[in-house]
């Protein structure tokens, strides 16, 4: 059991520390704006009611339970004293997480791992020097009590038992960790995601497609095959002399893209933004965000229940 502190109430934060906590480890949770901090409870309950009604946490996490587990602290050296691993999920600005980090290096035991949420930032260089031996990213995908992915980045400094110690921890909790061999934008999934994107919003402000049929492509046809082979598994199935045929002839590329979509300007423009508006690319208005929210977790449980019982095909 570690002492784990996370900075940061919200969005991740919030839903770290009900990881940590089922994973066994004490939380300490804090945050920047009272409001936020207050309703973590709330989250932490909601999200916690979540994975026990599925049958994926003990039903003995109770309200009580997660108060003493999870506790709350307005002050940040409250929060990392005695810290065995400090989680930095704050807003991706360079400046806040500057200071940050300084006052994490004045607060913070000597020994203890600082671990950044960051998803986008090269947050080394904001990380006092003296702590790099005990510092890394460790990215976490939303919501990450029930998305297992996590990129680990370490220093180009961190002591190589640091970074196994971490890994450790994550595989005892169920989660999947990523050990990159340097810092990239993105990371893995990220920048796949990011190029699937480019290419979507191409064809649609081409008119080739609707949304729908974006949609009903990668369900029915690219997303049916990845959860069991993935993409390099895949490629090996389809063989990869046809693989390397198919790069070569280049069918599939597209035309140089601006990295830009007129598509997306305009549904934003007209205050579409999605489920929490009511309205994206499809109508959002029969439920409320939390309700679909809600719906959105409990599929992806489902999904976690099949692929559990079918197991992908890729060694591990």
């Amino acid at each position: 059991m570690k002492q784990i502190a996370v900075i940061g109430a919200g969005l991740m934060g919030h839903a770290l520390a009900l990881v940590f906590a089922l994973g066994g480890h004490r939380v300490r949770l804090t945050d920047s704006n009272p409001t936020v901090l207050a309703g973590a409870k709330e989250l932490i309950e909601r999200a916690a009611r979540t994975l026990i009604d599925a049958g994926e946490a003990d039903a003995s996490w109770t309200s009580e339970r997660l108060g003493q587990v999870v506790t709350r602290h307005e002050q940040l050296a409250d929060t990392v004293q005695d810290a065995d691993l400090i989680v930095e999920a704050v807003v991706e600005r360079i400046d806040v997480k500057t200071q940050l980090f300084t006052e994490i290096d004045r607060l913070a035991p000597d020994d203890a791992i600082l671990a950044s949420n960051t998803s986008n930032l090269d947050v080394f260089p904001l990380i006092p020097r003296r702590r790099w031996p005990r510092a890394m990213i460790t990215h976490w995908y939303t919501p990450p009590y029930l998305v297992d992915l996590v990129d680990m980045v370490p220093t180009p400094e961190t002591d190589p038992a640091v970074t196994a110690e971490v890994k450790a921890m994550l595989e005892a909790m169920g989660k999947v960790p990523v050990v990159f061999r340097k810092f990239v934008t993105g990371y893995v999934a990220n920048r796949i995601q990011e190029a699937i994107a480019l290419e979507v919003f191409h064809l649609l402000d081409e008119g080739v497609v609707t949304p729908e049929e974006v949609d009903l492509s990668v369900i029915h046809g690219l997303a049916l095959r990845m959860p069991i082979l993935g993409v390099i598994g895949k490629a090996d199935f389809t063989g990869l002399e046809m693989m390397r045929l198919n790069l070569a002839n280049g069918s599939y590329r597209p035309p140089p893209m601006t990295g830009r979509s007129t598509t997306l300007d305009r549904l934003v423009e007209a205050g579409k933004e999605g489920v929490r508006s009511g309205q994206g690319f499809y109508e959002w208005q029969d439920a409320s965000p939390a309700e679909l929210f809600q719906e959105r977790d409990n599929r992806l449980l489902a999904l976690k229940k099949a692929l559990r019982a079918i197991k992908p095909m890729v060694p591990r």
